[in-house]
């Protein structure tokens, strides 16, 4: 007598192909934003080719993924030059992360009155993971200005607004940052090693601004204060930057008190407690940063 062929149940056979289905979507999805990421990295736009390479794909599947974000306008190509971008829908979607609870409208007016008494350009920016993210950025009126734009990324202590949020912390949760790979060196004056940089935390508390003395790019200069919520816990930074040659050492009191002076209006916009930020005396000495080791 012949057997019976088992079979699967239905139901048994429709979950098989529900988890391949979704394994498959999210394979898709990841490949979509690993694109996209690329694409935000440089406004000049990319070749096909040249995302085949950078992502590892077939061309043809990168060209499947390009067609259907262009159709939903996350991407946009030019054909005469062949070249894809950064598509519209990117910015809306953006814009209502940077425009969360109103942060980027409200510190706008402060930011354009700080460029215009610095002279420099001023930048906003809020903490993702490791990194300050850039989120808006007033120029300044130099032919020289800083050169980042919104949507850029650096490491934390490295940079002057990520100081100022990192002494806003507790210590405990400065060293967790640093046990998770917190410190990277981008130039020979980023800070390498913990003991510094919970030394100059503690000079940013006393002191109520960081600085960023060329430790993300050399040739520039940054002096930040943070942006405090109703619990008086950071949630952004306001930093004015420039180049070496006009932002001194000798201009970082100036600056830094009105950084502060800033970050304070900001805050208090924000419905925030700015209050247990002091303002140093004038005159008061900063120490100035020594390269790094």
């Amino acid at each position: 007598m012949q057997r019976p062929v088992p079979t699967r149940r239905k139901s048994e056979t429709n979950v098989q192909s529900i988890i391949r289905e979704d394994k498959s979507s999210v394979q898709v999805l990841l490949r979509a934003l690993s694109l996209l990421e690329i694409l935000a990295e440089d406004d000049k736009g990319y070749r096909l080719i040249d995302l085949a390479e950078r992502t590892g794909l077939p061309a043809s599947t990168v060209h499947r993924l390009l067609t259907t974000l262009e159709q939903k306008r996350f991407v946009c190509f030019q054909r005469e030059r062949a070249l894809w971008y950064i598509g519209a829908q990117c910015f809306s979607v953006g814009a209502v992360f940077g425009g969360r609870r109103q942060l980027t409208e409200l510190a706008t007016p402060s930011m354009r009155r700080l460029r215009d008494v610095s002279g420099e350009t001023v930048q906003l920016g809020c903490v993702d993971e490791q990194d300050m993210l850039l989120l808006l950025q007033v120029q300044s009126r130099e032919v020289m200005h800083a050169a980042s734009r919104p949507g850029d990324r650096s490491p934390l202590a490295c940079t002057a607004m990520g100081k100022a949020v990192l002494a806003a912390m507790p210590d405990s949760e400065v060293s967790a940052f640093v046990q998770h790979g917190g410190l990277q060196r981008l130039t020979h004056q980023s800070i390498a090693r913990s003991t510094a940089l919970h030394s100059e935390l503690e000079e940013v508390r006393r002191v109520g601004y960081a600085i960023d003395n060329e430790e993300t790019s050399l040739g520039v200069r940054c002096v930040a204060a943070a942006i405090l919520d109703e619990l008086s816990m950071p949630v952004a930074a306001l930093a004015v930057v420039g180049s070496t040659l006009r932002v001194t050492m000798q201009r970082m009191e100036e600056l830094g008190r009105n950084a502060i002076l800033a970050a304070r209006e900001i805050s208090i916009a924000f419905g925030g407690r700015p209050d247990c930020t002091v303002l140093p005396h004038r005159g008061s000495a900063h120490a100035v940063p020594r390269p790094r080791t």
